[in-house]
């Protein structure tokens, strides 16, 4: 039977097949290191590590490839931003859709005197910018926010936020793990000062490769998370000034790089407008469909937006009376459908769409889905959850 992955969300899959293949040349044909080796064979590596900063540079319109700065996730970035730049006494905005890379992150730093308020977002996951005002404080300094839900999809006014902060003298730091390379993000109009990204998620690279690009402005005011080797500047013992050194200690996950320069090119050449067009098709029509089956809710209940304004190809559904687990088990044993169930590291979101703690089971579209496996999908939950043919609907 034909399996069907619908948790791109989590991680997608497939993968460009450019991606395994310069992946498995790299290991196999020219494993060095970079900024170590004096040799062509280094160099020719340090090519392609350059030229992936530029891909993102271009991609993100941020204002300078050095200021790309390569981590292992989304979660190390977000660690290096958040306890990089708050000190005692500071005061963060966020939202209350925020996953756990941010929560936890901010929860540890309480304990160094931090704060933060959350604006309380509406039941479908949108963002009400008026009530961004009543949470400022004489300590304010950063608003950070996820760019969409990754429970529900619900995708947040990040440019209007962004001038909220200009405005009011606020940083702005985004976590794009759900739309970087399915949606447009311009960092100079929407004045973002951080950006957070993974590689594995949309950009469609091999997991454990992510970074983060700083401002001009941000590089001085961020202290480095980790120190050590660079390559660069040996002869002190003193972190680096200069980008992206100042932030990127050790031996880069290469590997990584190399399959996310692979995806990069890809993505450029179809282009984030014909991917976001053929997920939100998808989408729609799954959408339609849940509708459809169950238009009283008596047995689903949809979660979050109704419609794909605004919103990511991540949909979750609580199904009533029903073990959610038991379902999503279903999916995978009986119909080779694969989902995610449970809080998705989000309990703050859950929270906030009324689904704590049962959670949900999430189905999330990447490019590689088609209209027949939406179709396949909807006969299984028909099958499981109103024990019925489709035909007999």
């Amino acid at each position: 039977m034909h399996k069907i992955y619908l948790d791109n969300a989590s991680t997608s899959f497939p993968k460009p097949p450019s991606v395994a293949k310069e992946v498995y040349n790299f290991l196999a044909h020219n494993a060095v290191n970079i900024n170590r080796g004096s040799y062509n064979n280094a160099y020719s590596v340090e090519e392609i590590v350059f030229e992936t900063r530029e891909l993102l540079k271009d991609l993100f319109h941020a204002t300078d490839s050095k200021n790309v700065v390569f981590t292992k996730n989304i979660t190390e970035s977000l660690n290096i931003l958040l306890k990089g730049f708050l000190k005692p006494n500071d005061h963060v905005i966020i939202s209350s859709m925020e996953h756990n890379a941010i929560m936890r992150p901010l929860t540890q730093l309480t304990k160094q005197n931090i704060s933060y308020t959350q604006v309380p977002c509406h039941i479908d996951g949108t963002f009400p910018l008026a009530k961004l005002s009543d949470c400022l404080q004489e300590n304010t300094k950063l608003i950070i926010v996820t760019h969409a839900s990754n429970v529900c999809g619900t995708i947040l006014p990040i440019e209007q936020i962004g001038e909220f902060c200009v405005k009011h003298n606020l940083k702005f730091m985004v976590d794009c793990a759900q739309t970087a390379g399915i949606l447009p993000i311009d960092m100079q109009k929407m004045h973002i000062d951080a950006l957070a990204f993974t590689g594995h998620k949309g950009l469609l690279g091999p997991q454990g490769i992510g970074g983060f690009i700083l401002s001009e402005d941000m590089i001085k005011q961020i202290e480095p998370l980790i120190s050590g080797g660079t390559g660069s500047i040996s002869h002190t013992e003193e972190i680096p000034q200069f980008m992206p050194d100042r932030f990127e200690a050790g031996t880069l996950n290469l590997p990584g790089i190399i399959g996310l320069h692979a995806s990069l090119q890809w993505l450029k050449k179809i282009t984030i407008a014909k991917i976001h067009e053929h997920e939100n098709m998808l989408t729609n029509y799954f959408l339609q469909q849940i509708q459809q089956l169950d238009p009283d809710e008596k047995y689903i209940r949809l979660i979050g937006k109704k419609d794909t304004l605004m919103r990511t190809g991540v949909v979750s559904i609580q199904v009533l009376n029903h073990e959610l687990s038991q379902i999503a088990y279903d999916l995978d044993d009986k119909f080779q459908i694969m989902t995610r169930v449970g809080l998705h590291c989000a309990p703050q979101a859950h929270k906030t769409l009324g689904t704590f703690p049962t959670g949900t089971i999430r189905f999330s579209f990447g490019y590689f889905n088609t209209l027949k496996e939406i179709d396949l999908t909807i006969e299984a939950l028909t099958k499981l959850i109103l024990n019925k043919d489709i035909q007999n609907i």
